[in-house]
């Protein structure tokens, strides 16, 4: 097997036929295989069954009942499955067109990278298929940060927030990979240095169905730029600066409504408690839930210790006022930050801490296990 194509898949099932006639089309004569690794709540898999028993080349679906860490969780999943060591990784919206896979593949063929990006940004390229000028101007901004923030291992690489790719699996350690969300290449590219090429490509318009970018992925987007960056720290400290600005505006606006500012900052931090744990939960530890033990009770572990913290924290606010003659929103943000030291690390090392059956198990030897309902055609 030469090529592993990787298609990740959310609800694409109208898209599936028409994708895989023009794979096999660009790549006739070659030996290659497609893998679906499929996220669906509709019928999807079926459609790719049904598509898979009629093709002339190599379909496996993995379907994810349990989906971990999104769409880059899935090509992950992909990587381990393939039988390939070249992988290419699509999108199954058909805005990467598949005739412009030989032309990955003919660069991959000189011999001097390790990855082939197909870009919108190079000479020759377009991203006509964006959605408006809002989403053009937030993927130039959002790969213009990247850039800035990994200007030794992106140098070369002019659109790192693509999902359409050639990589040597061999090159990349995968096991040191931690996806979060649609953005996977730029997981790849920050985690190791490697030799990057480029080909110019048309973002093309979605063939049918609608797009899956929305402001929760932007939110995952940044977390992982901040985690690939700085580490789980600075992740940790952009949640929970995100809940010190809700806290205080929320404190802001109960004392103009007439609200004293102790019990203002009360249901302010009671509010914020929560939605911290939630945007913890799912983007700063996301890694760690499954062994670490039951939601509930990082939550209760979560929640009795954010609220001592208060009963600390307001008494201090309230001398920092009192007799520090402090503005009371002023006050409130210093006690904040002070705060949040000690909050990553009871986090860290308590509520995510891995159980010790789940230490145990991974110091044991790695078994092979089926991972994958496959389907051959």
């Amino acid at each position: 097997m030469d090529l592993t194509v990787i298609v990740p898949t959310f609800n694409e099932g109208p898209n599936v036929d028409e994708l895989i006639r023009r794979v096999g089309a660009a790549l006739r004569g070659r030996s290659f295989e497609m893998v679906f690794v499929d996220d669906s709540t509709d019928d999807t898999p079926d459609i790719i069954r049904r598509c898979a028993d009629a093709a002339d080349f190599p379909i496996r679906l993995i379907h994810r009942d349990e989906p971990i860490a999104g769409l880059g969780g899935a090509v992950l999943d992909g990587f381990r499955a393939a039988q390939a060591r070249w992988c290419l990784v699509m999108d199954g919206d058909l805005q990467h067109p598949p005739e412009d896979i030989p032309r990955l593949l003919d660069r991959a063929a000189q011999g001097d990278v390790d990855i082939v990006v197909a870009s919108r940004y190079v000479k020759g390229g377009t991203s006509g298929g964006l959605a408006g000028a809002t989403r053009t101007a937030v993927s130039r901004t959002s790969t213009a940060l990247t850039k800035s923030m990994f200007p030794r291992k992106l140098h070369g690489c002019t659109d790192p927030m693509t999902g359409f790719f050639l990589v040597d699996r061999d090159a990349v350690e995968l096991d040191q990979l931690r996806p979060r969300g649609f953005k996977i290449l730029l997981e790849i590219l920050a985690r190791r240095q490697l030799r990057i090429g480029e080909v110019p490509f048309a973002f093309a318009t979605r063939h049918a169905g609608q797009s899956k970018a929305s402001v929760t992925q932007g939110i995952r987007f940044l977390t992982q730029l901040a985690m690939l960056r700085f580490g789980r720290m600075s992740a940790f400290a952009l949640v929970g600066g995100v809940g010190a600005i809700a806290n205080l505006v929320i404190m802001w606006g109960l004392i103009r409504l007439g609200m004293d500012y102790l019990p203002a900052a009360i249901i302010a931090s009671e509010i914020t408690i929560i939605g911290n744990f939630l945007l913890l939960e799912y983007l700063v530890f996301a890694d760690m839930r499954a062994d670490s033990g039951m939601m509930r009770t990082r939550f209760l572990k979560s929640f009795t210790f954010n609220n001592l913290e208060a009963l600390v924290r307001i008494p201090v606010l309230a001398l920092l006022v009192q007799d520090a003659h402090i503005p009371s929103v002023l006050a409130a943000a210093i006690t904040l930050v002070a705060a949040f030291v000690v909050r990553f690390v009871y986090h860290a090392l308590w509520v995510y801490a891995p159980k010790r059956a789940a230490v145990q198990d991974a110091a044991k030897p790695a078994v092979a296990q089926p991972a994958e309902r496959t389907l051959e055609s």
